[in-house]
């Protein structure tokens, strides 16, 4: 029971200070030679792991990439283990290339794939138990850049977020890229995705799931064929990339961002504001214990400290104040930039977009909201809401003016 405890102790002091807890890194990285408590990239499994976010990207799930990798012959990580030499937690397969779909989840659900160590992900209840249990996130400990990335934060957050909207095929076996992505503008939930072995793609369509399973009274039925849908959408970041191209800086200042040579003036300013704010509480406190002293001294009368200890308290207070509001500030002005400059780079990557592709939705596009038709004119009319990636929804009635030079 002792040696226990004291393994645990260890365990706990390794960890709290950010050394690998695990025995094997995972698949993508090994041990560095040179210094074994140090992970390094493994090229070889690393090209396999960044083809597998690469295929989540596009919109395949677990079960089809494993399908990909067995198809292309692509060793799993147990096998690919034993074949360099090294010693594996499970027995390789019997096909060395039959890859689980358990397996491909978990590899995208890797936070160390971002260059992150975390520790006490799992627990056991006592040293008696062989069962392995999870800890709750908040009581798991991160720390970032400790080895290389195999994944970038853009990939990894993209991935996140597919994972939780998972798509699954229908029955017919087809599958359509807005799955997952497409919402009823009015009540937010998912548009089912609708077809048939005998459906002509002009037939395939998405419908409310609330109205669907709940009736028309709770949320009006939003029907929308899936090629309008696509075409409704491939127009609409046509003409966002088309804007980002030709009228940058009018759409930095749409979207609230700042001259890049004035946001740098203003945010200078801000943070010298910050550093002098800062400096001012220190003296604060340093006066405030001068004038404690010299009223035990009996160099200062009791109702002089009380009228100044209130001022310095009142001025620190507000000093206080202050430092909150500009480190909002500063940390708001900071990511909006860092968001239009990260939406603009990846924009320009599809200036002659001419085909909407799995990969592009999935990089550019967060969610698609649907709204309910509009009959009032005797022409069905339907609109979409867009939110892109760092930065939301564009509609068109700011883009026209972006375009015809009407937004300054």
């Amino acid at each position: 029971m002792d040696t226990s405890k004291k393994i645990k102790a260890v365990m706990k002091n390794k960890g709290d200070n950010g050394e690998h807890l695990c025995t094997n890194p995972p698949y993508g990285y090994r041990k560095d030679p040179d210094n074994p408590k140090q992970w390094v990239v493994d090229e070889e499994a690393a090209k396999v792991v960044r083809r597998i976010f690469s295929l989540c990207v596009e919109g395949y799930g677990p079960s089809q990439i494993a399908r990909i990798l067995q198809t292309d012959k692509v060793f799993t990580p147990a096998a690919y283990w034993q074949s360099i030499g090294l010693s594996t937690p499970a027995k390789p397969p019997d096909n060395p290339c039959k890859w689980d779909n358990k397996t491909i989840a978990g590899i995208l659900e890797h936070p160390e794939y971002q260059g992150h160590t975390v520790n006490f992900k799992t627990f056991k209840q006592s040293y008696k138990s062989k069962k392995t249990l999870y800890n709750s996130v908040d009581k798991q400990k991160v720390f970032e850049d400790t080895h290389e990335a195999i994944i970038d934060p853009d990939t990894w957050e993209r991935v996140q977020g597919l994972r939780k909207n998972k798509r699954r095929p229908t029955r017919t076996g087809k599958t359509n890229l807005f799955s997952g992505i497409v919402r009823c503008a009015d009540c937010g939930e998912k548009l089912y995705y609708c077809t048939s072995k005998n459906f002509e793609a002009r037939q395939d369509h998405f419908v409310c799931s609330t109205s669907r399973l709940k009736g028309k009274e709770v949320c009006a039925t939003h029907f929308i064929r899936a090629v309008v849908l696509e075409q409704g959408v491939l127009e609409h970041m046509q003409l966002v990339f088309s804007i980002v191209a030709g009228y940058e800086e009018q759409f930095r200042q749409a979207m609230g961002a700042k001259h890049k040579a004035e946001a740098k003036r203003e945010l200078a300013a801000k943070r010298k504001q910050y550093t002098q704010a800062e400096r001012r509480i220190e003296e604060l406190n340093r006066l405030f214990k001068r004038i404690y002293e010299d009223r035990d001294k009996g160099d200062l009368s009791e109702s002089r400290y009380k009228m100044l200890s209130a001022d310095y308290e009142q001025e620190q207070n507000d000093l206080q104040d202050k430092l909150l509001r500009l480190d909002e500030e500063i940390t708001q002005q900071e990511e909006q930039a860092e968001n239009i400059d990260r939406f603009i780079s990846k924009a320009r990557k599809y200036l002659h977009l001419q085909e909407l592709t799995p990969t592009i939705l999935n990089e550019m596009v967060k969610a698609v909201y649907v709204h309910a038709p509009d009959k009032s004119s005797g022409h069905r009319v339907q609109d979409i809401d867009i939110s892109y990636d760092f930065i939301g929804i564009l509609p068109y009635s700011l883009l026209n003016s972006l375009r015809n030079g009407e937004t300054a």
